[in-house]
């Protein structure tokens, strides 16, 4: 009579041997599939990464186009030491010099007849005619007497509104006096361009004003003569 059936030799938590084949179950298996999925993501971030860089870089004909800065140290390089060649500086686009400065009108005298009245500081003003003397001396520094020299002329003019006349002369504090002031008088007498009498607003009969011009000396070719100072067809000044 056959005895009962032997126990299996293999130890009973060896596990099946199938199963020790396939690895299933065991930890170490599990690190090689980790580095792959890593080196994946790794070359998925290049491929996304360098088409990006290739749209978004600078184009290649931008910087090759030398700046204004390098362009003047290149030309300055250029000048050899010694050789006496200067820099070219812009022209100086500042005003122009000067010629004329005329002082603020002083009121002379004002009253009911031409030799009396009163000193200046108790006349009423008349801006027309002041504005009117100011502007045609102001408006023409040719007619300076002398181009080349410096000198003040004291235009003095008197205004009678009982006769609606203007006289016009050299006063005595001016530097220039005689033929080359009178010469200067006709010349801004030709500019001055006369008011409205009847718009006028006065106190009294007559006024005395007198405007003090001081000329410079003009760099350069001389002025024109004060003679050949264009007139004004506008002003109709009657004048004594």
């Amino acid at each position: 009579m056959a005895g009962p059936p032997s126990r299996s030799t293999f130890p009973s938590g060896s596990g099946d041997p199938s199963s020790r084949r396939l690895g299933v179950g065991s930890g170490g298996r599990d690190r090689p599939l980790r580095a792959q999925i890593i080196v994946a993501l790794v070359v998925v971030c290049i491929l996304i990464a360098v088409p990006l860089y290739l749209l978004r870089r600078p184009g290649g004909k931008s910087a090759t186009v030398p700046s204004s800065s390098a362009i003047r140290d290149a030309g300055a390089a250029a000048l050899p030491p010694g050789s006496g060649a200067s820099a070219i500086t812009p022209l100086d686009a500042g005003k122009p010099p000067e010629r004329l400065r005329i002082a603020a009108v002083q009121r002379v005298r004002c009253g009911a007849s031409a030799g009396g009245g009163h000193d200046g500081n108790i006349c009423d003003s008349v801006p027309s005619f002041e504005e009117a003397l100011s502007k045609a001396v102001r408006e023409n520094p040719d007619c300076s007497p002398k181009a080349n020299e410096q000198g003040t002329v004291n235009y003095v003019l008197t205004i009678d509104f009982s006769k609606k006349s203007l006289h016009l002369f050299p006063g005595a504090s001016g530097g220039w006096r005689g033929k080359q002031a009178r010469r200067a008088m006709n010349c801004v007498k030709r500019a001055f361009l006369q008011p409205d009498w009847t718009t006028v607003q006065h106190q009294y009969r007559f006024y005395t004003i007198a405007v003090l011009a001081t000329y410079f000396p003009v760099n350069g070719p001389a002025a024109p003569n004060a003679a050949g100072a264009p007139h004004n067809p506008l002003a109709t000044p009657n004048f004594e």
